[in-house]
């Protein structure tokens, strides 16, 4: 995708009116007109208008809700492999979600829950709006499809963090339309599979030159495969991860290489969200994934979201993947950076970490950072877990072996082959290799949750069973609804 598009702009004409309503609100703040603001009616007129609708799509994915304080929050504090991180005194309301006491009127919680209803509005004005444009049909299809997926996106995160949501698929058109109840979580995830099958008919495999790293059928594949994961629906998981194998992917060879920069939407990448550093432009450069979490007390961050100790214990004895995935107090990094031995953490996601050469101090520090968010190691390991909960423990082990390959080869590690066959042994086996795998992807806390296991994992921390495996409504909307919205049990 071409990264120098100043996007940020054209988002905030698009109907801030509506973006600041997607869930619920008065009749009498509808009775206010928006002031500068452009109507649908006066905005999607051209394929130019279309264009940058779908970009504001791409360009919201890398803002503030989507990837920094609020999916930290919800889709890692909790986990056995974060914790907060930082000075003790900065910011230490994140706490809350590593010890399980947070409430419903936590900032993050609404910051998540109204970021990705935006995300999802952009995306329903796009689809609803699009259809009359005088422009090319074969573009105009595309452009669904990618709303379509983005759509999904935002919902699966939705779902697995709250059940129950609201269900919108259309703009509101009347003040009747805003205040909607929940909708049941197998709808949703229901809604979810209809966007992702649309959208992986009409996206393509691949992309050239500066559509690079938008969309592409093999994340919308990929994203179903893992919504039916988290519904145990095994057949469409093993299906769907073996159209994603036969389209080519391939694992980088190097996995510390993976994470930086330099190789960003690899033969690895099935979707990654798109962030950019373009000199003297902080309304483009903004993603500020990577500064949340930099080393602290140097220039690459604020020390958020650091390894636990039980993460780096985790790793078996010469596994590349701890090294590459932990920056340690006192290190000096395969590209050279002195880690200081005093940092108020002793460890940080490397991951995350972009070289202090390539820091631009009069931006946002880290800014080109993409996001990893689906990699064909992940769809290996689905497929893998899928062949063994239908009893094909050949097929299963032959994809965790590629995986646990790419580990070994190239960095004298002694992992040995998983050759069980045993289907409990096996799953194990798949679930520590997940982790191994996926570790500080955002990734581990809602797997143990959806594997069963979120109390055995997480009980020590303070996880509760029947209330903890979904977070608080935020309290702003079920007021705001006046008690259509109601909370989840135990908060």
């Amino acid at each position: 995708m071409e990264k120098c598009r100043n996007i940020q702009a054209m988002k905030l004409l698009i109907l801030t009116f509506l973006l600041t309503i997607a869930t619920a609100c008065s009749d009498s703040f509808l009775d206010v007109p928006p002031q500068g603001k452009v109507k649908a009616e006066d905005f999607f007129l051209t394929e130019a208008d279309a264009t940058e609708a779908v970009n504001s799509i791409y360009g919201n994915l890398r803002g503030w809700t989507n990837v920094a304080f609020a999916p930290m929050a919800l889709e890692s504090l909790g986990s056995d492999d974060a914790e907060k991180g930082s000075d003790p005194s900065d910011a230490s309301f994140l706490n809350a979600f590593d010890n399980f006491t947070v409430t419903a009127t936590e900032g993050q919680i609404y910051d998540f829950w109204s970021g990705r209803y935006l995300d999802i509005n952009l995306c329903n004005q796009l689809i609803d709006n699009i259809q009359n444009i005088p422009m090319n049909e074969g573009l105009k299809a595309r452009y669904v499809a990618e709303a379509k997926f983005a759509r999904a996106y935002a919902y699966f995160r939705l779902v697995r963090a709250f059940g129950d949501i609201p269900l919108r698929l259309t703009v509101p058109k009347g003040a009747s339309e805003f205040n909607i109840p929940r909708t049941p979580k197998a709808e949703v995830y229901a809604a979810i599979e209809r966007d992702l099958t649309e959208a992986a008919s009409v996206l393509p495999v691949s992309y050239t030159g500066s559509d690079i790293g938008k969309f592409t059928r093999g994340a919308a594949l990929s994203l179903n495969a893992k919504v039916a994961m988290y519904q145990n629906k095994w057949t469409e998981v093993r299906d769907l991860t073996n159209q994603v194998i036969a389209l080519g992917y391939t694992l980088f060879p190097n996995y510390y290489q993976l994470f930086r920069v330099a190789n960003e939407n690899s033969s690895e990448s099935i979707f990654e969200i798109q962030a950019t550093l373009v000199p003297g432009n902080g309304a483009v450069s903004n993603s500020q994934y990577s500064q949340i979490q930099g080393v602290r007390g140097t220039d690459a961050g604020w020390g958020f979201n650091v390894p636990t100790q039980d993460l780096a214990d985790f790793y078996e004895a010469g596994d590349p993947r701890r090294d590459a995935t932990i920056i340690f107090s006192g290190e000096i990094t395969p590209d050279g950076d002195a880690i200081p031995s005093n940092t108020p953490n002793p460890r940080y996601n490397q991951k995350s970490y972009v070289p202090f050469s390539q820091l631009d101090l009069q931006l946002t520090p880290g800014c080109q950072q993409n996001v990893r968010v689906i990699r064909f190691a992940d769809v290996l390991l689905m497929n893998a877990e899928a062949n063994n909960e239908l009893g094909n423990a050949s097929a299963a082990l032959a994809s965790l072996e590629l995986v646990r390959a790419r580990a070994r080869n190239g960095n004298n590690a002694i992992l040995p082959q998983v050759t069980t066959t045993d289907q409990a042994q096996l799953r194990q086996a798949i679930w520590r290799e997940r982790r191994a795998e996926l570790a500080m992807e955002f990734d581990r806390y809602f797997d143990v949750i959806r594997q069963g296991r979120g109390l055995q994992v997480f009980g020590p921390k303070g996880w509760k069973a029947n209330k903890n495996e979904v977070w608080p409504i935020p309290q702003r909307e079920i007021d705001l609804s006046s008690g259509v919205l109601v909370q989840n049990p135990g908060y």
